[in-house]
């Protein structure tokens, strides 16, 4: 079985890039999002979704501070939870 890896959700904003950087340092692998591209595809705009967001197993964490609070549940090699799939 392979992990699920965290979607980020990411724009512009200093806070998402905060929120790459601390990811990066901490060798947790997820896929990157540009909301911007929710604009462009079929969805139309993400209204009630802000940058940085994270979507992962453990659940959704809005804003960098969340994001902080999500890298601490992985310190616990507990919260690894394995699927078929790599992806959301």
């Amino acid at each position: 079985m392979v992990k699920r890896k965290p979607v980020l959700l990411v724009d512009e904003s200093d806070d998402s890039m905060k929120a790459i950087d601390l990811l990066k340092r901490l060798d947790i692998e997820y896929v990157e999002y540009d909301i911007k591209k929710f604009e462009e595809s079929c969805c139309g705009e993400l209204h009630t979704t802000k940058a940085p967001s994270l979507f992962a197993v453990e659940g959704i964490f809005k804003g960098l501070q969340e994001i902080n609070e999500y890298t601490s549940l992985k310190g616990d090699a507990a919260s690894d939870i394995e699927s078929e799939s790599a992806y959301w």
